[in-house]
């Protein structure tokens, strides 16, 4: 019965941080997708951001700040995939946040999806805040 008592203990840390991604998710997620800019979709390189210019240790920290953010909420998003939750959507958000080789064409692609887009500008219509646009000349 030892075999009983660690499952027990695993599916309660399991559902421990089940509920606190899914918390994490819905607090950061509106907040996330309201600072994403107009028009970020439409170019074919991102544009570098303001943060790149200051201070290296500050840079740094929010580098690190994001990313642990992002893995958060890419693994909550996986998990969420078969818990309720909105996988999807969060995995986008996670995918948006972390810094990885080829992640500006990643976040192109997932975002043209029309599933993607609409549940990110229905989160942004909640904040008032205009929709995203997509360059529909080079959309899927």
């Amino acid at each position: 019965m030892a075999g009983l008592a660690e499952y027990q203990a695993l599916f309660t840390w399991m559902a421990v941080v089940s509920a606190f991604t899914f918390f994490i998710s819905l607090l950061t997620l509106p907040w996330l997708v309201a600072r994403i800019p107009v028009d970020y979709f439409c170019h074919e390189k991102r544009h570098p951001t303001p943060l790149k210019q200051t201070h290296p240790i500050l840079r740094i920290v929010s580098l690190v700040g994001k990313n642990l953010l992002g893995w958060v909420l890419l693994l909550g998003g996986l998990i969420m995939l078969f818990i309720p939750g909105q996988g999807l959507l969060t995995i986008a958000m996670g995918l948006l946040l972390m810094d990885y080789p080829g992640k500006f064409s990643l976040e192109r692609k997932i975002v043209r999806k029309p599933k993607i887009l609409n549940s990110l500008n229905w989160l942004r219509r909640k904040v008032n805040t205009p929709p995203l646009e997509i360059d529909a000349e080079n959309a899927d």
